[in-house]
């Protein structure tokens, strides 16, 4: 083989790999990308959060509502939810999206289900704004 053709070679093999710029370069635009996109997203959970939260709480008060067929009563305050399971009304104790459990309260009246929203305590506003079946489960609770 010729001295020509032995550099043709090497100036081939120097071509089909990326540089250690070229691969940095690549990863910085991935890493803004995926920013960009975690920036649009994030915000999107938490509404998806909050809607399924109103959900449950309908669907609570759905459970709420066979109870009251069956025992011509809603569970006082003390029973709370486990009442609902235990007569299957509910199959299990619900959680609310963040992973707290849903506040049950009936002081006589029309019974009120509450999420506390993402902090987990009565107040707030956002993200921690109260859920309440009260205010159509999908406003904030005082």
């Amino acid at each position: 083989m010729s001295q020509n053709t032995h550099s043709q070679q090497r100036r081939r093999r120097n071509r089909r790999g990326m540089t250690l710029i070229e691969i940095m370069v690549v990863i910085t635009i991935l890493g803004l990308i995926a920013a960009a996109v975690g920036v649009a997203v994030i915000p999107q959970l938490e509404a998806a959060r909050r809607d399924r939260a109103s959900l449950d709480i309908k669907s609570i008060q759905g459970a709420l509502k066979l109870y009251y067929t069956k025992k011509g009563k809603y569970p006082d305050t003390s029973s709370g939810l486990n009442a609902l399971v235990e007569t299957q009304s509910l199959e299990q104790m619900p959680k609310d999206p963040w992973n707290n459990d849903y506040v049950y309260l009936n002081e006589g009246g029309k019974p009120v289900i509450i999420s506390y929203g993402a902090d987990g305590t009565a107040g707030g506003e956002g993200n921690d704004a109260d859920i309440s079946s009260a205010d159509g489960a999908s406003a904030k609770n005082k």
